[in-house]
C-alpha cells in the first residue's frame, strides 16, 4: 500500500494517523505544509530533545525494566545455548541514534564468528545476492546465519537485548530502526528526521511487512513517524508488533 500523499519531497507533519483494514503497510495520511511555513529540508534545526520528550522517554524505561524482568528465563535459556555453539553471546553493531551519535545496538548472535569476511566471499561470488544487497541491505539466503541464529530471527529474539539499549538511553521501544553509517545515504533530505528519533526496538516498518516491504518505503515510514509522533502511534505499533512477531510477518 502507498502513502496517501500529494508529493513525497514536499510532506510534513501528519494530519491524522489512519490504519487501513486488511492492508500490511501503516497507513499515516499528511498535509502539504503552507509555502510560507516551509523549512529547507537541507538544513533543519538541530533537535535539543529526541521525538517524544520526557513522557516517550518515561514509557520507554518502565517498558524496557519490566521486558526484561519477563524475558530474564528465556534470555537465560538463550545464552546457554549460543555459549554451547562457542563464540560470544552478544553482537553489538555500530549503529547510528539520537543526533546521529554512534552506539553498539545488542542483539543476540545469530551469525557465525567471521560473518563479516564470508558475506564478502559470497558477494564477489553472486551477482544477484550482491545487487539485492546493495538494494536492500538484506539478503533472503543469508549464509552467515547458524541454525539457532535462524530461529532467533524469525521469532525476533535476536532483538530481545535491546531493551538494555533502551534503559540506557540508546534506543526507544519505537521508532526507526537503527541504521548503519553506510544506509545514511539512503535516506537523502529525510535522513533529518531518522536524527530526530531515538531508534526504536519496534517501529512503523517492522509493522508493515519488514522484509517484504522496499527500502524507499522505510525511509518514508520512517519520516512520517519522525514527523508525526504521538503516544496513540506509539501504542497501536507496539500491539500491532505483537501480531506480527506470533505471525512472523515478514521475519527473515
Amino acid at each position: 500500500m502507498a502513502f496517501e500523499s500529494r508529493s513525497k519531497s514536499d510532506l510534513d507533519p501528519i494530519s491524522f494517523y489512519q490504519t487501513t483494514p486488511g492492508a500490511n503497510v501503516v497507513a499515516l495520511r499528511q498535509s502539504p505544509k503552507p509555502e510560507s511555513d516551509a523549512r529547507d529540508a537541507a538544513n533543519p534545526p538541530v533537535a535539543s530533545m529526541p521525538v517524544g520528550g520526557a513522557l516517550k522517554r518515561a514509557f520507554d524505561i518502565m517498558g524496557a525494566a519490566g521486558a526484561l524482568l519477563f524475558f530474564a528465563p528465556l534470555m537465560l535459556v538463550i545464552s546457554a545455548l549460543l555459549s554451547l555453539e562457542g563464540g560470544p553471546v552478544f553482537f553489538a553493531h555500530k549503529r547510528i541514534g539520537f543526533g546521529g551519535k554512534s552506539f553498539g545496538c545488542l542483539k543476540f548472535r545469530s551469525m557465525i564468528v567471521d560473518a563479516e569476511a564470508k558475506l564478502e566471499e559470497y558477494l564477489a561470488a553472486n551477482p544477484d545476492a550482491r545487487a539485492q544487497w546493495r538494494r536492500e541491505r538484506k539478503l533472503d539466503n543469508d549464509p552467515r546465519i547458524t541454525r539457532l541464529g535462524k530461529i532467533l530471527r524469525v521469532t525476533s529474539l535476536d532483538e530481545l537485548p535491546q531493551f538494555i539499549n533502551v534503559l540506557k538511553g540508546e534506543m526507544s521501544l519505537v521508532g526507526p530502526r537503527p541504521i548503519t553509517r553506510d544506509e545514511a545515504g539512503y535516506y537523502g533530505e529525510k535522513f533529518t528526521h531518522y536524527l530526530a528519533c531515538r531508534p526504536g526496538i519496534t517501529g512503523a516498518w517492522q509493522v508493515s511487512g519488514r522484509s517484504d516491504t522496499s527500502y524507499n518505503q522505510r525511509v518514508d515510514l520512517d519520516a512520517t513517524y519522525a514527523l508525526g509522533h504521538s503516544v496513540m502511534i506509539d501504542m497501536d505499533i507496539l500491539f500491532r508488533t505483537a501480531k506480527v512477531v506470533l505471525e512472523r510477518t515478514g521475519a527473515k
